[in-house]
């Protein structure tokens, strides 16, 4: 039997951007329920108790129960607005729920013994997880939490795809329907790859940069202008005058 997971809002009479801010000052978290051919509902939260539900994994891939004034329906999360700085939440979208309708819903990939998998024993070993989440399809009754990926048997060069997961009864990925390029990688095993930087190697005689100019002879047109300075020198100096 699946978990009944609940949770509870008010009804609100106030709409527009004004009363949103109004409702976040006092603490509340204004919200939205529409589908299933009924009329949108505008509802709001005690920020406190919602944040507090909002961490928990269920809360963004399962079917809730939400109680509105006494009223029960299934809805699912569609959308949610959060503050870009501060710890809030500032606006949420919920969908109805037709219990005799297929529903397509990301759920979370939850990885199992990593770390006893031959690969997670082997050093230089880079386990990537390229997918975290895979979109599913199925009657709200068979939407599942997650879906568990046992890595116990990964070895070195193992790649896993969608078409690896093993989903429950009444489950299926959608994408998979378009053929094998869109079976993507879930997990990979490989090598690490170990960078060696090239030193240049001087050619043989060569003399290093800073060390040319020390190391170069003297011309012997360098050693003629050295002896034509101290002449040029003396030859700048006027005879003193006979008076």
């Amino acid at each position: 039997m699946p978990t009944i997971h609940e949770i509870t809002a008010e009804n609100r009479a106030d709409q527009g951007k004004g009363a949103s801010r109004r409702l976040r000052r006092a603490g509340k978290v204004p919200a939205v329920v529409y589908g299933a051919n009924g009329p949108a509902e505008n509802i709001q939260f005690d920020h406190l108790k919602l944040s507090l539900v909002a961490r928990n994994e269920w809360f963004t891939s399962s079917i809730l129960d939400l109680l509105v004034d006494g009223k029960r329906q299934k809805v699912l999360l569609r959308d949610v607005q959060k503050h870009p700085v501060k710890p809030q939440l500032l606006h949420l979208d919920f969908l109805r729920v037709d219990e005799n309708k297929a529903i397509r819903v990301r759920v979370p990939i939850r990885f199992l013994n990593k770390e006893k998998s031959p690969a997670g024993k082997s050093a230089g070993v880079v386990i990537s997880h390229n997918l975290t989440e895979v979109e599913v399809s199925c009657l709200p009754k068979d939407l599942p939490e997650h879906i568990e990926l046992d890595l116990i048997a990964l070895e070195l060069g193992d790649i896993l795809h969608m078409s690896d997961l093993k989903l429950p009864a009444g489950v299926e990925i959608p994408e998979l329907k378009f053929g094998k390029e869109y079976d993507h990688t879930v997990v990979s095993a490989q090598a690490v790859r170990e960078e060696v930087e090239e030193v240049p190697v001087a050619a043989e005689g060569a003399v290093p940069a800073e060390g040319a100019a020390a190391a170069a002879p003297a011309t012997p047109a360098g050693d003629a202008a050295k002896a034509a300075a101290p002449a040029a020198a003396a030859g700048d100096k006027k005879p003193a005058e006979k008076k």
